[in-house]
C-alpha cells in the first residue's frame, strides 16, 4: 500500500481528521437557555467563586491540549507549525480513539521558548492538560520545565516521557527473555536528544545503573568533561558512563546487553553487535528506517529486536502510554506527572502482555487492545 498516496486522499477527502460535535442538543428554547443564556450565567458565577469547578462544570476536566510548534516534526525536522498541525490532529483523535480523552491540535507560530511558555500558560485555562509534542531539543526541556513550575494541570512532553515508558516496558520484558536483570546490564543509548535523555532517567529511576550506561551523540560518548555539550548533555554525562569511555558507538558497544536507538537508520552495524554481550537486546527506533536493517537482524545474534514501525513485530510506539496516561491523570485530578505514574505506567503495559508471548518474542502489547490503555489509566491513576 502506498501511505503517503491514501493518506493525502484521506486527508484532503475529510479535510483533516477531527471535528468538534455537541454534547447536548438544541432543539427548543429551553435547550437554548440552559446551555446558553440565561442559564449558563449561573455556571458562569459559580466558577468565579471557585476556579476548581471549571474542571466539573465544562470541557476543562476531560480535555488535553496538543501543542507544537512545528520544530522537530516526526523525524523530519523543522517543518513549521502548519505542517505540524495533521500530526497533532492525528494524536488528538489517538487520545480520543484509545482512551475517551478529548484532545485538540493547536500549533504556535513562534520558536522562542520564552513566547511559547506563554502562550501555553495563556491558554491554560480551558484545558486539564498539555501535550507537548515535537518541539525540537534543547529547548524542548525548558518549555516543559517552566510550564510544570508554573502550571496547576499536568504538562507532558511525549516525545520524551511517552517513548521512555514504552521503552521501560519493552525493556522489562525482554529481560525476562533473555533472563538478565536491569540492575546489572550494560545500556548503550544512541542519541541524545529529547527522547534519549528521558530514557536514561526513567530506566536509572526503574533501577537500572547509572554507571552502567552510556549516551551517545552524534560526536562521541557523552562523559564529564566532553567540550561542546550543552546544559542537558552535561547533567546527563554526570550520572552515566562514569569510566568515561569515548570513542564512538563501536566502541560503547562492546560488551553492552542493550542498544536503544533513537537516532538515524543505519548506524549499528553487524559487526558491531558482534562485539555485544551474548543475548544481546536491540530496540532500533529511527523512523522510518530503523538503526539497523530488519533484513540483517536474522544474521546477528540479536535476541530481542524491537523498533518504532507498525508493520515490525515489537514496535515500541508512545501510543501505548499517553492515552493512558492522560486519562488517569485527568481522573485523579493530579496537578503533575510524576516518576512514580510513569513508572505505573510502563508496569501496566508490560503487564498486558501474556508470559507465553513473552515466551514467544513478543514484548509489547497490541496498541488496539483497549484493555491496555485502561490498565495504563488505572494504574496512573493509582499511583497518583
Amino acid at each position: 500500500m502506498n501511505y503517503d498516496h491514501s493518506s493525502l486522499r484521506l486527508h484532503k477527502k475529510y479535510q483533516g481528521k477531527l471535528r468538534i460535535s455537541s454534547l447536548v442538543s438544541i432543539k427548543n428554547k429551553k435547550d437554548l437557555s440552559l446551555a446558553y443564556t440565561p442559564g449558563v450565567a449561573a455556571v458562569s458565577k459559580e466558577i468565579s467563586k471557585k476556579k476548581e469547578l471549571a474542571s466539573i462544570l465544562t470541557l476543562k476536566g476531560r480535555t488535553v491540549a496538543v501543542i507544537s510548534d512545528g520544530s522537530a516534526v516526526l523525524g523530519l525536522g523543522n517543518l513549521g507549525p502548519e505542517a505540524a498541525l495533521p500530526v497533532m490532529e492525528g494524536k488528538a483523535v489517538l487520545f480520543k480513539e484509545f482512551a475517551g480523552v478529548d484532545a485538540f491540535p493547536i500549533v504556535l507560530a513562534t520558536q522562542n521558548t520564552d513566547e511559547i511558555v506563554a502562550a501555553i500558560k495563556a491558554i491554560a485555562p480551558t484545558f486539564g492538560g498539555i501535550n507537548l509534542e515535537d518541539i525540537a531539543a534543547p529547548r524542548c526541556f525548558e518549555i516543559e520545565q517552566r510550564l510544570i513550575k508554573e502550571l496547576n494541570i499536568p504538562v507532558f512532553h511525549d516525545d520524551q516521557h511517552g517513548t521512555a515508558i514504552v521503552v521501560l516496558a519493552a525493556l522489562t520484558n525482554a529481560l525476562k527473555i533473555v533472563k538478565k536483570q536491569l540492575s546489572s546490564v550494560r545500556i548503550v543509548i544512541n542519541g541524545a536528544g529529547a527522547a534519549a535523555t528521558a530514557i536514561a532517567y526513567l530506566l536509572i529511576d526503574a533501577g537500572a545503573k547509572g554507571e552502567n550506561i552510556i549516551v551517545v551523540d552524534s560526536q562521541d560518548t557523552l562523559f564529564r568533561g566532553r567540550p561542546k555539550m550543552n546544559d542537558e548533555k552535561k547533567l546527563l554525562a554526570a550520572v552515566t558512563n562514569p569510566r568515561l569511555i569515548h570513542g564512538g558507538l563501536a566502541t560503547a558497544l562492546f560488551n553492552a546487553d542493550v542498544f536503544i536507538g533513537t537516532s538515524v537508520a543505519n548506524v549499528l552495524k553487524p559487526e558491531w553487535v558482534a562485539t555485544m554481550a551474548d543475548k544481546p537486546i536491540v530496540f532500533a527506533m529511527a523512523n522510518p528506517n530503523p538503526e539497523i536493517d530488519p533484513k540483517l537482524v536474522k544474521k546477528t545474534k540479536i535476541a530481542v529486536f524491537g523498533t518504532g514501525r507498525s508493520d515490525l513485530p515489537n514496535q515500541i510506539n508512545n501510543v501505548l502510554a499517553f492515552p493512558g496516561v492522560f486519562r488517569g491523570t485527568l481522573q485523579a485530578g493530579a496537578q503533575q506527572i510524576t516518576t512514580k505514574m510513569k513508572l505505573a505506567a510502563a508496569n501496566a503495559i508490560a503487564r498486558s502482555v501474556s508470559s507465553a508471548a513473552i515466551k514467544h518474542g513478543s514484548i509489547v502489547p497490541n496498541p488496539f487492545d483497549r484493555h491496555v490503555h485502561l490498565a495504563v489509566a488505572r494504574a496512573v491513576e493509582r499511583a497518583a
